[in-house]
């Protein structure tokens, strides 16, 4: 039995949907299956009651479900314990980062973090973002670095965990320049001729926020899905060999719009196809260990990189 097994099982008994479940733990929906069928196999039972709608436990998955969310607290308690038996990795900052922002954001963000804190160990734990969040709750990470848009907030308490912006980040259209150096394909398209569209997959946080700037657009787009894929550094790959149009972070892009390797597909005709989304930071609150409360103080360094933060954020 995998403890993947019994993650898979929580978030099915929380989201009562096979495919809500699949999506948030970014497998397709057969396997996410096979994972719960599996699971059932090791206990000799039925867990879920596959008549209804919604998905509903039966008695012993019920039973299951209260039993796995201690087993998998005891065993994050037990991995942060050992990990404090470490004192080579306490002066380490482990960030948990989406994808996209660990290809582009992330590399010159701690480039800077040197020149003006200091030297700094890190840790980077490249996710989707759904499961960097998750590190942040599990306590898996020092520091988690995501998006962030008031249509698809994070639901983390302000009283448990706090944040610091760090930036901006626009999220556009892009794609191939032609021979002449205009794009290959231009938006909007037109109904009987869809341009090509490499999407981001089910589920994903960028492909959410692209679904919102084309329901959004005053102007329809015409598009046709060739190409998915769940990061943003492979629809760019896909844009510049002119497979089709990408949606893309601007930080993604910026060396290969100073090669006119990728122009804008929009143009001055059309209005503007672009998100601006926030760059943030959240730790969980330090809490001193009190009896019956194993929590502790954060490491000496992930804290004052914190501060330091915090006072770039006021400035």
């Amino acid at each position: 039995m995998e403890t993947k097994w019994l993650e898979d099982f929580v978030s099915l008994a929380e989201t009562r949907s096979f495919s809500r479940s699949a999506q948030l733990r970014h497998v397709t929906q057969p396997a996410f299956s096979r994972r719960i069928q599996a699971l059932e196999a090791w206990a000799g039972t039925d867990l879920v009651d596959r008549s209804s709608y919604p998905t509903r436990l039966t008695p012993a998955g019920q039973t299951l479900y209260d039993q796995s969310l201690e087993v998998l607290q005891a065993l994050q308690s037990t991995r942060a314990m050992l990990r404090g038996h470490s004192s080579a990795g306490q002066d380490v900052i482990e960030f948990a980062v989406p994808h996209s922002l660990a290809f582009t954001f992330f590399p010159a963000w701690v480039s800077s973090l040197r020149e003006k804190f200091g030297p700094i160990k890190s840790r980077l734990i490249a996710l989707n973002v759904h499961d960097a969040v998750l590190r942040l709750v599990e306590g898996s990470c020092d520091v988690l670095i995501s998006y962030h848009h008031a249509s698809q907030p994070f639901q983390l308490d302000p009283g448990r965990y706090e944040m610091v912006t760090l930036g901006e980040e626009v999220l556009a259209p892009y794609v191939k320049p032609d021979a002449d150096g205009a794009p290959l394909y231009k938006l909007p398209g037109r109904a009987g001729q869809p341009l090509p569209y490499l999407g981001y997959a089910p589920g994903a946080y960028l492909g959410r926020m692209v679904d919102m700037i084309l329901k959004d657009s005053k102007t329809a787009i015409h598009l046709d899905r060739v190409y998915e894929t769940d990061m943003a550094e492979g629809l760019k790959a896909m844009a510049i060999e002119g497979h089709g149009i990408a949606f893309l972070p601007h930080s993604a892009v910026k060396k290969e719009l100073r090669a006119r390797k990728l122009v804008p597909a929009t143009t001055p005709e059309l209005p503007s196809l672009q998100m601006t989304m926030d760059l943030r930071a959240y730790r969980e609150k330090p809490v001193a260990a009190t009896p019956g409360n194993e929590k502790v103080t954060p490491k000496s360094t992930a804290q004052d990189l914190w501060a330091f933060l915090q006072a770039g954020a006021t400035r």
